[in-house]
Order: structure tokens, then C-alpha cells, then sequence
């Protein structure tokens, strides 16, 4: 699978107001593995950059003004993103910029030209939920080091996000590849996989384990009113497994 880590600035908050992109960088992943594959761009937005939005990434009209505008990038970033999968931290921001841009070049909408989106943000709110979940919250909770950056850059935030994103999505998926990897072909597609050469151990839980399990289950449920899902069919009941030694 070919997935493509997106991020960009602009000159302000508001697509439909007017506010105009100025950088744009991107991250290729094959099968969850970073290529080495980049494509990285700053813009003439031909209008005034907030000084908000300078405070934040520090792109000064100054410094953009021998850059390209977007007519003259937008075929090289629609080729790099075809038909790839697209993971970006607050997707519809991202994604309104792209398609005013387009817009104005009378294109077809710049998400109509990739594949699927994943909103991180929107990922990491469900993942943990009541917590700040900006790229910075999430390098610290995940253990990605972001200390080298400063100021947000496009092209180092997509770089920071495809580690984030490896990291809330490692999960049994990426376990079985880490187990298997021995490189070939066979080590690159999960779905080729022969689980059988895996002598995994089945662990019960304890009575003592179990009893904390309830209880956990009985605070989620007070703030339903009981309306849980785990109520809605029967509990299956695991008959008692040897543990490997």
C-alpha cells in the first residue's frame, strides 16, 4: 500500500476567505515503511501573510518572494499523491487549502485525485479521548522526539506525523511483521503470512484480573445509563487454555 504524509502553511486560517497556501511537504510509505521519497514545496501566495499564522511558522512574504506559485507546482503534487492514501493531522484544514488552490486553477478537487484519507486528529481523539491530541501532545505521548523543531514547518510536521502515525498504529498487525521479518517478499504483505509458525501463548486472566476488569466496565457504564455495548449479546465464555511454557 502507498501511503503519502501531508502537511502544509498558509497565510492564514480561512481557505474561503481567501487565505492562501505557502508550503506544502510530503512523505512517501510503502507498506508502512518510510521510502526516503519526498515532495516538498514553499508558494508565492500573491497576497499578505497573517502575522498570527508568521508567528507560527515563520514564512515571511519576503522569504517566498523568488518562489513558485501553486498553478506552477500543482501538476508535480496531484503526479506525487495519485491514487495514494493520504494521512494528514486535521484533514478538512489541509485538504480545503488544496482544493481552493486547485479550485482556482479550474481542477478538478485536489482529494479526488488520491485515494482514501486518514485524519489523524480524528484518530487520536478516539484513541484517547479528553486528552490534547496536537502533533506535539502526540510526540510526547508516543515517544517521537520533536526536539529539533521550533517553528512548524510542512515538510518536518509530515516527517514527525509518519512516525506518530507508525506508532498509534503498530498494534498485533505490525508485532506479526516485526516477528516474521526476514526480509523477501513474504515479510512484506501480511496477507501472505502463514500464522501457523507462530507459537503464540494463550494467557487467562486471573481471578484477581478479572474482578478489575468488572469494575473498570461498571465505571464506563454509570455516565450510559447502561447502554453499553458489551451488554447488547451474551458473553461468550473461553474454555480454560495450558499456558506454554
Amino acid at each position: 500500500m502507498r501511503q503519502i504524509v501531508l502537511d502544509t502553511e498558509t497565510t492564514g486560517l480561512n481557505a474561503a476567505s481567501g487565505d492562501r497556501l505557502i508550503e506544502i511537504g510530503c512523505v512517501e510509505m510503502l507498506n508502512r515503511r518510510l521510502t526516503g521519497r519526498h515532495l516538498h514545496f514553499y508558494v508565492h501566495p500573491e497576497r499578505d501573510i497573517d502575522e498570527g499564522a508568521i508567528a507560527v511558522h515563520g514564512i515571511t512574504l519576503e522569504f517566498l518572494a523568488d518562489k513558485p506559485k501553486f498553478a506552477e507546482v500543482a501538476e508535480e503534487i496531484r503526479e506525487f499523491v495519485q491514487d495514494a492514501e493520504l494521512i494528514i493531522h486535521n484533514a478538512p484544514f489541509d485538504l480545503g487549502f488544496l482544493d481552493m488552490e486547485f479550485k482556482l486553477l479550474g481542477l478538478p478537487p485536489f482529494r479526488e485525485h488520491a485515494g482514501n484519507v486518514i485524519d489523524t486528529l480524528r484518530e487520536a481523539r478516539q484513541m484517547f479521548p479528553g486528552k490534547r491530541n496536537s502533533l506535539d501532545a502526540l510526540c510526547d505521548r508516543l515517544g517521537v522526539s520533536n526536539s529539533h523543531r521550533t517553528l512548524h514547518g510542512a515538510l518536518l510536521d509530515a516527517e514527525l506525523l509518519a512516525e506518530v502515525y507508525l506508532a498509534m498504529t503498530r498494534g498485533q498487525n505490525s508485532l506479526v511483521i516485526d516477528m516474521l521479518d526476514g526480509g523477501g517478499e513474504e515479510s512484506d504483505a501480511v496477507a501472505a503470512t502463514d500464522l501457523s509458525r507462530l507459537d503464540l501463548p494463550v494467557l487467562m486472566a486471573s481471578e484477581e484480573e478479572a474482578t478489575a476488569h468488572l469494575a473498570v466496565l461498571k465505571q464506563l457504564e454509570k455516565p450510559s445509563g447502561g447502554k453499553v455495548v458489551w451488554k447488547e449479546a451474551p458473553a461468550v465464555q473461553a474454555e480454560p487454555a495450558v499456558v506454554a511454557a
